[in-house]
This record gives C-alpha cells, structure tokens and sequence, in this order.
C-alpha cells in the first residue's frame, strides 16, 4: 500500500485517522502500532516478524541497559550496544546484500555462486536506523528507556515513515510517544503537508517519471544529445518530487496523528555546491550519518587527514545503505570525493564566482550523479554518460527530441519552478494580504487533480521501494 494509491486514500488513511480520533489518549499508541502492523502486512505479511523481532529486540535491549544502570555495572551497558548495532546491520546487511557479495565473490574468482534471491523487506532501511538510534539514544543518556512495548512498537512501526522516512530519532519523539496533544491548528497543518506532498508525487514526479522512462526506452541509436539530457533531468525532478513528496505527506500525516516529524528536503535543487545540496536533500539520512557515525568517528577533531577518512566512510555508507549494487557504490564515492574537493580545494574558489554560476556548478554535478543513480548497471549508466557528453557519436538534435522537448516544456517549467521556494513565498504573500481564501482553493484543486489522475492512472511509481 503506498500514499499515492486509491486504497490508502479513500480507505485506509480515513478510517485510520477517525478511529484514531475516537480514542482515548490511553489507547492511541496501541491503535496505531495495530493500524501500522496492518498498513506493512498490506503489503508483505511474511515480513512483518522481522520487524517486529527488531522491535522486541531493541526494546529489551533498552530495558537491559536501564537495569544494569540501576545496578551499577555501566560497563556491561556497551556490550549490550554493540550486540544491538551487530545483530540489525547484520540482519539488513543479509536481506540486502547477500547476494551482491556472493555474485561479486563469482565475477571476481570466475567461480559463480547459487544467489539466495531473497525479496528486500519493504522499509527494513529505515525502520533498522530507527531501532538503532533508540539504544544509540538510551546508551548516551541522550533519551529515557522506554518502558511500554507497544509504545516503542508505535515508533518503530509508525506507517506515515516506515516505508520511506523521514528517519525519526527517538530522541525526537521520545516525549511524545508518552504525552501528545493533537489540535485543530496542527490537524490543519498536517492537511496541507499532505496534499501539496501527494501533488508533488501524483502531478508532477509521475509526470516526470513517464517521461523519463519513455526517453529511456528509446533505441541509443535513435536518440540525441537533447534528448537524453532532457532524460536525465526528467528523471532529476521525478526522483526529487516523488521522494519529498512522500516525505511531505509522511509529515503532513505525523502532525494529524500529534507527531512533529523533521523535515526531510529544504529546497535542494537551489544550492550552490554540492555541500549545501546535502544539508538540503534527505536531511533525516544526513543527521543520521552525522550523529552516529561520523562524530563517533571523530568527525573533523583528529586532523585533516583523518577527517578525509570519516567522510570517505560516510558516503561509501551512504552510497551502499541505498542499494546493493556497484552503481551505489559508485555513486557514493563520487558525492564523497565531491566534497572533499570542496572541503579543501574549491571552497575559497566558489565563493568568488558569480551566483548563477554556482548553481550552475552545483546542478551540473548533481545531474551527473543521477545518472549513477538512475541504471542499476553501471555500464549502462556509463554508456548513457557518454551520449550526455556527446563522445557517443549521437546528433546534437532530431525530430524526436524536438516533439518531446515542446510536448514536455509545460511540466519542465512548473517542476523547476516547484523546485524553488517561490511558490511558498508567494502563497506567504497572498495569506499575509487577507487573501486567505486561495490556499484552501489551491489546495482543494490539487486534491481534487491529484485524485482524478489516480483513478485513471496506469503509472504510479516508487523509486524508493527498492531501498
């Protein structure tokens, strides 16, 4: 079941929200670990008791570490840690990437080995990080144990980001998971994250996505250099507004239910180097790395050289926490090598050109980034790299290019431009005037668009389904 589905919005978040309205604040958290079980077994019963181990795992683990506490023996407390931190990386590491070891242990001995072929549990990237930053959390004294399983159960379970974040510390939740107060102001709030998300994922990434799939499937020989350009940049704004689309629905649905979710993409697509593009773009991800392996690590404390090796590590992680393949991994080193340039070669230099050039820098990377991102097979990530280059011997333009280029302006225009800040600004501006009525109308026009296209639509992807 995914937000962008008819089912999740005319059935299940509905009924969801007034019996969850119906219920005494004693029983709400058992209500929505229920309705949260429900909402992950919709979509992969078989499983739910992976998550649930993860749940009852780290639960008392938090417990064990509050007893040894009381009895004075703190020096156990890390063995119960690290058993924690072992036993969920190994779990995600064996679902996730048991199978690329064992095909890269074939390639590399010319000897290939029987694949497991295991399905990818739905969410376990996000819901493993989560369970390990409770005990992370409670080890540091950084937030109290949590004594109610079904409460922690909540957490971890919570349907508006299990299956695609934000990730939510428990640090951040911790109060209230115990105590929250829900109110009209806020419900209200949720209501407008939600439908300008869904419109994000319905009109525009959907858009995108179509877009880029149809340039993708075109013959290599049969395109141009436009062409596959306009591609990669129809894949750049789908996978922006499909992922913080999901990410605005998920804090949208967080407010509804009393929870302040932390904001996961602060406008990305603005920045002016590739540094300030990841404090912007899945930031939930960025923190996390940051918090608990990065400082841990000694972060930028222990010299230069030092430093070099932290970040190397983070983005290697980072590249691999998205997907076991080569591509990722890739993908990691280049962000990683990335910023180290910056960090230590292009910091002073940037500063010093003009602003559109900045961002100009800043995209272009971005952009070549995607396409790492965008193959599974990193040959033919390269070899669609080359075409953008124009060293694949492929015309500027054709004919083609031009129809979808004209057919595909509209969309193109209203995703840069809702990929600004401009249109909050102006919905600020408007509001600020007394002209309150055009947010509701706004809003209830993309609802109602969203919706009409859902009912017809044959092509409603996720992309981060497979992470």
């Amino acid at each position: 079941m995914v937000f962008s589905s008819m089912v999740f919005l005319c059935g299940f978040l509905p009924v969801v929200l007034t019996v969850y309205a119906l219920c005494t604040v004693r029983f709400r958290n058992f209500f929505l670990f229920i309705a949260s079980l429900f909402f992950y077994a919709w979509g992969e019963p078989r499983y739910i008791v992976i998550m649930l181990f993860s749940t009852v795992f780290d639960y008392a683990n938090g417990i064990v570490m509050e007893y040894l506490d009381r009895r004075e023996k703190p020096q156990y407390r890390k063995w119960v840690l690290m058993l924690s931190v072992v036993v969920n990386i190994g779990i995600l590491c064996f679902f996730k990437y048991t199978d690329f070891v064992l095909e890269s242990v074939g390639t590399l001995t010319g000897h290939p080995l029987p694949l497991l072929k295991l399905a990818l549990p739905i969410g376990i990237s996000f819901y493993t990080f989560q369970t390990m930053s409770y005990t992370i959390d409670v080890y540091r004294g950084e937030a109290p144990v949590q004594d109610n399983l079904i409460s922690f159960g909540a957490y971890v379970s919570m349907f508006p980001q299990l299956i695609a974040g934000p990730i939510v510390r428990y640090q951040d939740i911790a109060a209230e998971l115990n105590c929250r107060r829900e109110n009209l102001e806020q419900f209200s709030l949720g209501i407008r994250y939600f439908i300008i998300g869904l419109g994000k994922k319905v009109l525009l990434a959907n858009q995108a996505g179509a877009l880029w799939t149809e340039i993708n499937g075109i013959l290599p020989e049969e395109r141009s250099v436009l062409m596959v350009w306009l591609g990669i940049l129809a894949f750049s704004f789908q996978i922006y507004f499909d992922f913080s689309g999901y990410s605005d629905m998920a804090v949208g649905m967080g407010h509804m239910l009393g929870f302040r979710f932390p904001e996961n993409f602060n406008y990305p697509y603005i920045s002016k180097s590739i540094t300030e593009f990841w404090r912007r773009w899945h930031i939930s991800l960025g923190t996390w790395f940051k918090e608990y392996v990065y400082i841990p690590l000694g972060g930028n404390r222990k010299g230069g050289l030092l430093q070099v090796r932290n970040i190397l590590i983070v983005w290697l992680l980072t590249g691999i926490w998205h997907g076991a393949s080569l591509n990722f991994l890739m993908w990691g080193v280049y962000f990683g090598i990335l910023l180290l340039f910056e960090k230590f070669i292009l910091k002073n230099i940037l500063k010093k050109l003009p602003s559109w050039l900045q961002h100009t820098y800043a995209c272009l990377l971005v952009i070549f980034g995607w396409v790492l991102f965008a193959f599974e097979d990193l040959h033919a990530g390269l070899a669609y790299l080359l075409q953008m280059l124009g060293v694949s011997g492929l015309p500027f333009s054709n004919d083609r290019t031009l129809f979808l280029l004209l057919g595909s302006l509209s969309l193109l225009v209203f995703s840069a431009f809702g990929s600004t800040p401009l249109p909050a600004k102006l919905a600020d501006r408007f509001c600020k005037k007394g002209r309150t009525i055009l947010e509701p109308l706004f809003l209830g026009a993309a609802l109602f668009l969203s919706i009409a296209y859902l009912v017809d639509a044959t092509y409603n992807p996720f992309l981060y389904f497979r992470f």
